[in-house]
């Protein structure tokens, strides 16, 4: 199981771009006027002052010395040893000549002194990329007196690294014309990218710290309204005497884009307007990476489209009217999907899935779905249009629903009509319903309808949907309607519900999880209500170590639904193991959920659970299982959930 276990993980992309230029071991140059001279001045004290309190650190050792020897094999034609700080030990072991050309048995004793004599130079090489420009060298051969292999002994003292001294950012272009004509935005934007450049005065200096900050500055400007921004002029002047480096940089932004026109490619049956309807940009507005990504989620989110790619047309003399191109595969018209499995709240069950793009011909998606399991059974038919002006799609749905939880059975039939739209962070759906519920207890049955309008509301402000570690999601629901029970009593009613769900990161690697719910239902005390509308807890994603929905008012020995409902959790995981990679989406956590529903607020009693869990970052959310102790039953209960649930 643990090698099991070890194997899961998601599949992890990187991509490391751009270069810098690195010009070493150039004499400090002297100002050639009052402006430049003061200009040194100011940076060489400031370089002070932010070196002053590392000025004992500087005198010892970055790092611990060691020693890594690479033993003579069968083939090695000498045994080397290197001497020096890690990480650069690590470096130097993998990229010199010495290491790599040991293993040929074929080598010369002409070949290994022309190593040997080449070893300090390209140390020293290897080293000025990191930062340290003073480095000493030593290298000998000590022969082996039974006649071995001889050792080669390279030992290296890198001295003190170098530290950033003045640091100069100029742009030019459209962005400085612009500055320099008096615009207070871009010059509020200048200078928060300034602020945020990252080799500062007294930062220590390595040539991958200069290559990410210049892209860092570069992927600022062509993420937001700059897409051609380039650098016309880089260059770091090393002081290696004094182990300072000066940086100039100088940006030349082109020209400002604005989105003029959005063309649509790939289609062949589904209307552009469908793809025009969904977009989260105003033509005419300045162009930013993000609108590009939010109008490439929203058509993805729309169903209508196996692939989807949106990009900025980036000809410098369009740029005022720039072209973005979304380029689109087309669904299946049809698909079916079978499922087989389990869930801890209803037990084992299979569903069948189906999906039509295009019924009879028109702009409609119809989605059919069956779920038949030892609890709960649910069919459902919705009837979709394809985006309307403005994102919204009408909507149909016919649902039925059998639920056998808490010793009572509840059967339910919806139909509802509506509108919805999703965004980035909110979804909306608003609809008219018609339920019908049948609840059986032992001994007795009842049957009550409702009208009723609704509206949800979904905002989700947090760092990953997947597996989110920071931020908010909110979700709330509100209803009011008319009910027809089953004594022929008929009045109305309102149904208000409220989840929040934060995520916080705390230190020493510790991840927070605070989750509240609460709920109510406002009528008249002789009125029925649909059960299905009511609130019941327990479960998943309620209070663990109950039964799922068996936390509510008892009613002829079985638990049924209550107007009022507030549970709550609080919960805390850390990964299990940073040091190996097989285990880093693996963690443990800690709970404690607490919370009930009732008739009143007066009969309110919370019921307590607690217990321990799992958790895996798998790729469509996080996979939980948890044992946890219901307090009030005074039993344990496994609980085994995915996703995350708002």
């Amino acid at each position: 199981m643990g090698a099991l276990l070890q194997g899961l993980g998601p599949l992890l992309l990187a991509a490391a771009c751009g270069c810098g230029v690195l010009l070493p071991q150039l004499s400090r140059a002297q100002a050639d006027d009052e402006d430049t001279a003061r200009a040194d001045a100011r940076a060489d004290r400031a370089l002070d002052e932010a070196t002053q309190d590392k000025a004992e650190a500087d005198k010892a050792p970055v790092f611990d010395t060691g020693v890594t020897t690479l033993e003579a094999g069968a083939n090695a034609a000498y045994r080397l040893e290197v001497r020096a700080p890690n990480p650069l030990r690590t470096l130097l072991v993998r990229h010199l000549d010495l290491a790599r050309f040991r293993e040929q048995a074929d080598i010369s004793v002409v070949e290994v002194g022309r190593l040997i004599a080449a070893a300090p130079d390209q140390t020293r090489s290897l080293l000025e990329p990191e930062g340290y420009f003073n480095a000493r060298v030593e290298v000998k051969r000590d022969d082996d007196p039974a006649g071995g292999p001889p050792t080669v002994r390279l030992r290296v003292d890198p001295g003190t690294p170098a530290r950033v001294g003045r640091v100069q950012l100029e742009i030019q272009g459209p962005f400085g014309d612009a500055m320099n004509a008096g615009d207070k935005e871009l010059n509020t934007r200048w200078q928060r990218l300034t602020a945020r450049w990252p080799l500062k005065t007294g930062a220590p200096f390595s040539q991958s710290a200069w290559t990410a900050a210049k892209n860092t500055l570069l992927a600022n400007l062509r993420t937001r309204g700059y897409a051609n921004a380039s650098l016309s002029g880089t260059g770091a002047e090393v002081d290696a005497p004094n182990n300072r480096v000066r940086l100039f940089v100088v940006v030349d932004s082109g020209p400002l884009y604005r989105i003029g026109e959005v063309r649509v490619e790939g289609l062949e049956r589904t209307p552009q307007e469908a793809a025009l309807n969904v977009l989260p940009f105003e033509i005419g507005s300045t162009y930013t990476e993000k609108k590009l990504l939010d109008y490439q989620e929203a058509l993805q989110k729309s169903g209508l489209y196996e692939g989807v790619a949106v990009e900025l047309d980036q000809s410098p003399e369009g740029a005022d009217h720039a072209i973005v191109y979304a380029k689109l595969r087309e669904n299946k018209v049809q698909n079916a999907t079978l499922s087989v499995g389990y869930s801890s709240n209803t037990g084992p069950r299979v569903g069948i899935e189906h999906t039509h793009r295009r019924v009879f011909g028109h702009d409609l998606v119809a989605t059919t779905k069956l779920k038949i399991g030892r609890d709960e059974r649910t069919a459902s038919f919705d009837l979709l249009t394809y985006p309307q002006p403005g994102g919204y799609r009408n909507l149909l749905g016919l649902s039925a629903d059998y639920l056998d939880a808490g010793g009572a059975l509840t059967q339910t039939q919806r139909v509802r009509v509506g509108r919805t739209r999703d965004s980035e962070r909110v979804d909306r759906l608003y609809y008219l319903e018609y339920n019908r519920t049948t609840l059986e207890t032992a001994t007795a049955r009842s049957t009550d309808r409702a009208l009723l309008a609704n509206y949800e509301w979904v905002h989700r402000d947090v760092n990953n949907l997947v597996f989110p570690t920071r931020g908010l999601i909110l979700s709330a629901q509100g209803g009011a309607g008319v009910a027809y029970d089953s004594d022929n009593d008929r009045g109305p009613f309102s149904r208000l519900y409220l989840q929040a769900v934060w995520y916080q990161q705390l230190p020493g690697g510790w991840l927070g999880q605070l989750r509240g719910e609460v709920g109510q239902v406002l009528k008249k005390d002789s009125l029925g209500i649909p059960d299905s509308l009511l609130f019941r807890a327990g479960g998943d994603d309620s209070v663990r170590g109950y039964g799922y929905r068996t936390l509510g008012p008892v009613r002829d020995g079985a638990v049924v639904g209550g107007p009022v409902l507030a549970t709550g959790s609080l919960e805390l995981a850390h990964r299990l193991s940073n040091s190996s990679p097989n285990w880093r989406n693996w963690y443990g956590a800690v709970f404690v959920d607490a919370g009930n529903a009732a008739q009143t607020w007066d009969d309110y009693d919370p019921a307590i659970g607690y217990g321990v869990g799992v958790r895996w970052r798998s790729p469509i959310g996080p996979l939980r299982i948890d044992l946890a102790y219901g307090q009030q039953v005074k039993a344990a209960r496994l609980h085994i959930s995915v996703g995350v649930t708002f």
